[in-house]
């Protein structure tokens, strides 16, 4: 297999298409080649509406739904993406709540009959051959219910029969898988080994066929007959159902064994891994009052039996002493090289404590965060000596500690993900992995090329010690993204950029720390032999995993996941290989993992979509916000750079015309095409992102949009949702709030409105409204309620921006929003009809108070591309 590498964001895996439409041969005799993948550089986790469910005070209007096509209470549309060569990028957070003191840990998501998730096909057997359908089982018809998949959302429900039909480009088939997803009610636990098929290493499912006379069952993936050693012997088909993996379409093998303390439940079992804080100490004192404030309150977050350490880092490292409760005390290492062995055994296997449990040292942590002092000299912020890369060597050092014991090249587990969490206020310009102060040192290109090769070894070898690393940098000086991302990338962590030490980093702190985690985690992806994976991207990279030994014919794809956690997914492009005969085709997920207590899980998921004839009927099914998600993925991981960023705004131009010319239908006496119904949704959205921070110019600088283009490549459907099209909610009275089109249109003297776009959320009060103090006051105070209930559980959390009508700031604002002011009245009142309830001098009003400006509104947009834009569905 060849390989070339990428320097997109994240694992990038390339499959080549096949060239010929002739059937190739059964997997038994020749097996597909694994994909080609190409590794990358790139960062990504959630949430289309709140992260949990809608706020109940939120009502959705009667007339159209938002014109950025997200309809409230509506399922969650199916992936859609285009077919392309598997490629991975890293994971993304979604952004967090407010800053509070108590434990801000995530909050399983419920699920209800307004659940934007997608409903999986029922359940259902397909039948075996002729001779034997007086045997095989046919539970699901009455047996299964039909259910809801929170872990995997396709593009589209049903998959083209024909490969020239099926396989266009512009809009493609795909899939978002969120292994890592926490539910209320999660798979069913099954503590026992699995059946999986000798030939292709599928999971038995409840789409199998079984004869219930022999126990055999049938691979959906291969047709292969297999045995059960008698467990699926059956009397009749009802008997068959008490089989959880023969009844649901997931669920989650446990398996303990000896070597582990075993799947114990117990309140702070999860909680108990190690957190070092790897402190920036160059700080000016503003930063570090707020940087006191942030790490006093998540000391007093932290749970009890959380391990935690202090580190601080300028041109030395400073270790700090637990065992000494009257004072802080520290160890101090040079900063110039990377730690000895023997100073750092010296350091481990000395009388000072450096990891202790929160219910022994708050008082000392607090005393050590007290003990702060800020930067002295007078030398500028960028110029200040930072030995960041030393810093989180020791801190690896100190989490292995003495009892680490290296087998076979594989660091012993002792317990989940321990997580270093790095407060950084600059760059890393002292010791391993530094570059000069100033970009224009002669030598600067190179320096960089070694601290960047530096930093991703770092991080790998963090993630082979079981250790995350998240960099939350803060303040106004360059942290140079570059440096410190693969650092994190590798790791399985994460960058985040805030303005300040204050709120939203405070409670990214106590996320970073206490987010659920699995480590070692591996997803295998097993689908029909009609299709063909043809890109990945997520939080993972290639696995070489040999399994012929023991399945022969194995042609699934393996993905070492660099963590395990809600807020990711991996979006998968797929195509189909040649035309295909059967009424469905499968698709097995199965994701294996420690979990955080300790317990080894394959979580294996199952999927049957029915395949078609009908165009129409395929693209009735095809789920709009799902597949231009997907499409947005695809489009951000080339767009690597500000001009690719710029190239990338005309794929989508093309893009969007390719849809109305395949599927769309030519307008009478013109050539303008009338663009699908059934997509109707997707332009907006597309529109939403080529001028959004993904790839349009409302960012002010590069490294911002290069860590947003990270979180999104990695992110969750929900939060990814978010970043390509913000959600509008206008402030009614009572505290109810108003989905609305995110249009300027909203933007009424007398209203409050909310702007959720996932990693930034916008509070803007009119002139009229904030004239009004109490009034004002009131309405302010619900839209925070509301914008910390959006963004509860999301890391890292978003800014949360509040200003007035008229104020610099509110451009931020204004940019986001799509400019329908300088569409006709008509127009506008077909796509924000809530313009309708306003007065004569309330619409007059409104329309005065917009600015011309170049950019154009939605409709102008479409038919600059000389298409009519889609009715508002």
């Amino acid at each position: 297999m060849a390989y070339s590498t990428q320097s997109s964001p994240g694992f990038s895996a390339n499959f080549p298409a096949p060239q010929s439409d002739t059937p190739t041969p059964s997997a038994e005799t020749n097996p597909m080649p694994p994909p080609l993948i190409s590794t990358g550089t790139s960062r990504f986790p959630p949430n289309f509406q709140p992260d949990r469910m809608p706020s109940p005070s939120i009502r959705t209007p009667v007339a159209p739904s938002s014109a950025n096509g997200i309809k409230t209470g509506s399922p969650i549309p199916h992936l859609s993406t285009p077919p392309g060569p598997p490629v991975f990028t890293s994971p993304i957070r979604p952004a967090a709540v407010p800053f509070r003191t108590s434990p801000a840990s995530p909050q399983a998501i419920v699920f209800s009959s307004g659940s934007s998730l997608p409903a999986s096909t029922p359940p259902h057997f397909l039948n075996a051959s002729a001779g034997l359908q007086h045997q095989i089982s046919d539970v699901s018809e009455d047996s299964v219910p039909l259910g809801e998949s929170p872990y995997v959302l396709f593009s589209s429900q049903k998959v083209l029969k024909q490969k020239k039909q099926a396989n266009v480009p512009s809009l493609g088939f795909g899939a978002l898988v969120s292994p890592g997803r926490e539910v209320s009610s999660g798979p069913q636990v099954i503590q026992r080994e699995p059946h999986r098929c000798p030939s292709c290493g599928a999971y038995s499912n409840l789409y199998c066929n079984i004869l219930i006379g022999s126990g055999q069952w049938q691979c959906v993936i291969c047709r292969k007959l297999n045995g059960s050693e008698g467990e699926y012997v059956a009397p009749s088909k009802e008997d068959l159902c008490h089989f959880p993996e023969l009844s649901s379409s997931m669920v989650d093998f446990v398996r303990t064994g000896n070597r582990r303390p075993g799947f114990i439940p117990a309140s702070d079992s999860r909680t108990s891994a190690p957190v070092i804080l790897v402190i920036d100490e160059s700080l000016d004192e503003p930063h570090l009052q707020h940087l006191q404030s942030s790490l006093h309150a998540f000391i007093d977050s932290v749970s009890p039996t959380t391990r935690i350490g202090i580190i601080l880092y300028g041109r030395t490292v400073s270790v700090y002493d637990f065992s000494e409760e009257s004072v802080a005390s520290a160890d101090v290492l040079p900063g110039d090289k990377s730690p000895t062995p023997e100073s750092l055994k010296a350091l481990i296997y000395g009388m000072g404590i450096y990891l202790s449990p929160m219910h022994a040292s708050l008082p000392v942590a607090h005393t050590i965060i007290s003990s702060l002092r800020p930067y002295k000299s007078s030398i500028p912020e960028a110029s200040r000596d930072r030995c960041l890369g030393t810093a989180v060597e020791v801190a690896l050092a100190i989490i292995q500690g003495p009892s680490a014991e290296v087998s076979r090249g594989v660091v012993r587990r002792s317990g989940a993900n321990s997580r270093i969490i790095v407060c950084a206020g600059g760059p890393n310009t002292f010791g391993p992995g530094s570059v000069p102060h100033s970009v224009s040192h002669p030598n600067y290109l190179h320096m960089e090329k070694t601290a960047l090769n530096w930093m991703e070894h770092l991080g790998g070898e963090a993630h082979r010690q079981n250790t995350v690393v998240d960099i939350l940098c803060a303040g106004t000086c360059p942290v140079r993204v570059p440096i410190l991302q693969p650092l994190a990338k590798a790791s399985g962590g994460v960058l985040v950029l805030h303005d300040d030490f204050g709120e939203a980093f405070g409670v990214n702190l106590q996320r970073a720390s206490a987010r659920a985690a699995g480590s070692h985690g591996l997803l295998e992806v097993r689908c029909s032999d009609d299709i063909l994976i043809t890109q990945v991207v997520g939080p993972g990279e290639e696995a070489h995993v040999d399994t012929h030994e023991t399945f022969k014919n194995d042609t699934s794809l393996y993905i070492q996941m660099l963590s395990v956690e809600e807020a990711q997914s991996f979006s998968l492009s797929m195509e189909t290989k040649r035309d295909i005969k059967s009424d469905f085709v499968f698709f097995q997920f199965v994701v294996q993992y420690s979990n955080v207590y300790q317990a080894d899980i394959s979580r294996v998921m199952t999927i049957r979509l029915p395949t078609v004839d009908s165009l129409s009927e395929y693209l009735e099914s095809v789920q709009g916000e799902i597949a231009a998600v997907l499409i947005a993925k695809r489009t951000a991981l080339q767009a690597k750079t500000q001009s690719d960023a710029v190239e990338m705004r005309a794929t989508i131009d093309e893009r969007v015309k390719d849809f109305a010319l395949k599927f769309g239908t030519l307008s009478p006496k013109s050539k303008i095409y009338r663009f699908p119904k059934e997509l109707s949704s997707m332009p907006e959205l597309l529109f939403h992102l080529r001028r959004g921070p993904l790839l349009g110019s409302i960012v002010g600088h590069e490294d911002e949009r290069s860590v947003l283009r990270h979180l999104f490549l990695n992110a969750s459907y929900e939060l990814s949702l978010r970043m390509v099209a913000p959600r509008c909610l206008m402030h009614r009275e009572g505290g109810t709030f108003e989905e609305l089109p995110a249009y300027d249109l909203v933007m009424q003297s007398d209203a409050a409105v909310v702007l959720d776009h996932g990693t930034d959320v916008f509070i803007w009060l009119g002139a009229e409204l904030a004239a009004e103090e109490g009034k004002s006051a009131a309405a302010l105070a619900a839209c925070r309620t509301l914008a910390e209930e959006l963004t509860e559980t999301r890391f890292p959390a978003p800014r949360i921006l509040a200003f007035k009508e008229g104020s610099s700031q509110a451009r931020y604002f204004v940019s986001r929003l799509i400019p329908a002011h300088k569409d006709p009245p008509y127009e506008q009142e077909a796509r924000f009809p809530q313009l309708r309830t306003l007065s004569t001098e309330q619409r007059t009003k409104l329309k005065s108070s917009f600015y011309h400006f170049d950019d154009p509104s939605f409709c102008e947009w479409m038919r600059s591309l000389k298409l009519i834009p889609p009715e508002p569905s």
